[in-house]
């Protein structure tokens, strides 16, 4: 398999990063510049930044495995279909995990999908072990 093809769920991931920090700089914004303080809209949004801040942060923690995992099986060469789709079901769990995060604050959802998040990088860690022994 082409090794390569483990290069797009961590380029995902990293785009999914980035959209998170535009939307907190959005949410921020008008707190920053001063803006909009009469309609009440800002109260509003003020009260979505906390939750975005949270995720982004989560983005920093366990994904940091992940991202080390796939470096040092990019250099040894041991890419496998098994283990990109392993790759894709961390990286859409992020993205799940960040909607439930933000947008339902459900604690329980949210513990069960970081737990399928755990498990597909520490099967990768487990995979590269396996495969380099």
């Amino acid at each position: 398999m082409d090794s390569s093809a483990l290069l797009y769920p961590m380029v995902f991931h990293v785009g999914w990063t980035a959209l998170l920090y535009v939307a907190l700089t959005v949410l921020r914004a008008p707190t920053i510049w001063g803006l909009d303080t009469r309609s009440g809209r800002l109260a509003r949004r003020a009260a979505w930044e906390p939750r975005v801040s949270a995720n982004l942060s989560n983005q920093f923690e366990w994904p940091l495995l992940f991202y080390v995992c796939c470096v040092l099986l990019l250099q040894t060469g041991k890419v496998d279909p098994g283990l990109v789709l392993l790759a894709w079901i961390f990286v859409a769990g992020r993205v799940v995990h960040s909607f439930v995060q933000i947008l339902t604050g459900n604690i329980r959802l949210r513990g069960l999908v970081f737990t399928i998040n755990f498990l597909a990088v520490l099967l990768m860690w487990g995979w590269l072990l396996g495969a380099t022994l």
